[in-house]
């Protein structure tokens, strides 16, 4: 019996597995899904030598957002591990005004949901509501430690060059956080990277747009090496 892949899922910041929840259920028939947990250090660093180290022998591997960053990391430091890398919702340089501006949300959820989706999911209340659940479950103190770990992530950009397993770069065309100017810049970077933008969709793109994102993901997942 052939065993499938691993495939390992980081999500962003005040972000849980719920994050993925439609991808971990439509992706399990190609691989082994997990889903890595960056709620319990305040560094990029730390979160990522935690994921190697509750990881066996070789995955592929996404990171949306903050966990974007970290997959850069476990990039750097283990890329023979990885066997192939997608990045969503990421912006390799140092922090942007906006996410510091999410980081540091005005009381009530409209804010920071106005970063978060596109402007026609702003009344959408199960959106919210898994949103504000998983807000929940992470908590005051995971997310201020997962605020350090962003505000003083490294600058990922010198190293795309080097990035050589199949690789995907994926964002919605209305993300004020991860304009897909800035995405073009990132895949250009990479020798091979794709590049998926889709349409009416910002930030939380696998719960604004779960089909989209799936589907994205799963040709990724067989695109040969």
């Amino acid at each position: 019996m052939v065993r499938r892949p691993v495939l390992v899922l980081l999500p962003g910041a005040l972000c849980d597995a719920g994050l993925w929840r439609d991808q971990i259920a439509d992706l399990a028939d190609l691989a082994e899904v997990r889903c890595g947990d960056l709620t319990r250090d305040d560094s990029i660093a730390a979160m990522a030598a935690r994921v190697l180290a509750d990881l066996p022998g070789r995955f592929a591997l996404a990171g949306f957002s903050l966990g974007g960053h970290v997959a850069l990391e476990i990039m750097r430091r283990a890329p023979d591990r990885v066997s192939r890398l997608a990045l969503l919702a990421v912006t390799p340089g140092p922090e942007a005004l906006g996410e510091v501006a999410m980081l540091r949300p005005a009381s009530g959820a409209t804010p920071m949901m106005n970063l978060l989706v596109h402007p026609m999911r702003l009344g959408d209340r199960r959106l919210a509501s898994l949103v504000g659940a998983m807000a929940d479950r992470v908590g005051r103190k995971a997310y201020l430690r997962q605020q350090r770990a962003i505000l003083a992530r490294p600058d990922s950009r010198p190293g795309l060059a080097g990035i050589r397993c199949p690789m995907m770069i994926l964002g919605g065309r209305q993300d004020p956080l991860a304009a897909p100017g800035l995405l073009t810049e990132m895949a250009a970077a990479i020798p091979g990277a794709r590049l998926v933008v889709i349409e009416d969709c910002g930030h939380l793109a696998p719960l604004e747009r779960p089909e989209a994102v799936t589907r994205a993901l799963r040709e990724w997942l067989v695109q040969k090496a």
